[in-house]
C-alpha cells in the first residue's frame, strides 16, 4: 500500500476512537499554550491555515476568533471537524498538494501531520507553505524530533491498522525552514505522553 494511503486509511479507522481516548484536548495543556503565540500575531477575522487537521480540535479552538480552514487526507477526520468545529471550512485533500494563492494565509499551523508525510517531500511541503503566507506571518509545526527515514506501525490503535511516519533530526529540519526562508522564533523538543509510545517532537515557531 502506497505511504499516503496507508495514512488515510489508518486515519479513517481509528478517528472515533483517538477521539474517545484523547477526546477534544483542554486548552490549559501545553500545545494549546502555544497557540497564545499565533493568536497573539494576528487580528480577529485573520485566516489560519491548519494543515493536517485531524478531528478539528484546534481550528475549533481558532474559529472562535478567526477564519479557519482546515485540510486532512482522511475523510472520516473532517467528517469529525465538520462536527466539532462548525465555524470552520473544511477541505478533504492531501495537504502537500494543496494550492492556496500567493501570500493567502496569516497563520499556518500543522500540528502532528507533517510527521506522516515522506520526508523528501518535506521541503516543496514548507517551501508552499511559506508561498502562500504573508509577510511577517507565522507558522506552528510539529516535526519528529529525531531522524527516521520511515517507520510503520502494525496495530495503530486496533489490530492490523497500519500507520507510516517519516521525519528529520531537529538540526536538519530547522535547517531546512530556514533555507526555505522562514525565520525561527522558538523551538522546543517534547517528550510524549506514554499513550503515544515513546515519542518526542520538535515544535517550531517562524516567521516568514
Amino acid at each position: 500500500m502506497e505511504k499516503k494511503e496507508i495514512v488515510r486509511t489508518g486515519y479513517n479507522k481509528v478517528a472515533e476512537r483517538l477521539q474517545e481516548i484523547f477526546g477534544l484536548e483542554k486548552e490549559g495543556n501545553e500545545k494549546f499554550h502555544f497557540l497564545t503565540n499565533l493568536t497573539a500575531r494576528i487580528s480577529p477575522g485573520d485566516l489560519v491555515l491548519d494543515a493536517g487537521c485531524g478531528n478539528g480540535v484546534y481550528s475549533r479552538y481558532l474559529s472562535d476568533k478567526f477564519k479557519v480552514i482546515g485540510v486532512d487526507i482522511s475523510e472520516k477526520q473532517i467528517e469529525l471537524a465538520r462536527q466539532n468545529a462548525p465555524k470552520a471550512e473544511f477541505i478533504c485533500e492531501d495537504m502537500t498538494k494543496i494550492n492556496f494563492p500567493d501570500e493567502y494565509f496569516d497563520v499556518i499551523l500543522s500540528y502532528y501531520s507533517i510527521i506522516h508525510v515522506p520526508r523528501d517531500e518535506h521541503f516543496d511541503l514548507l517551501s508552499n507553505f511559506y508561498r502562500m503566507l504573508k509577510f511577517n506571518g507565522v507558522v506552528l509545526l510539529v516535526f519528529q524530533a529525531n531522524d527516521d527515514p520511515e517507520s510503520y506501525e502494525k496495530d495503530f490503535f486496533y489490530r492490523g491498522v497500519m500507520m507510516y511516519w517519516s521525519g528529520f533530526d531537529k538540526k536538519t529540519s530547522l535547517s531546512m525552514l530556514k533555507n526555505v526562508g522562514f525565520k525561527i522564533i522558538w523551538s522546543k523538543s517534547i517528550k510524549e505522553s506514554p499513550k503515544w509510545g515513546e515519542s518526542s517532537h520538535l515544535f517550531v515557531f517562524a516567521e516568514k
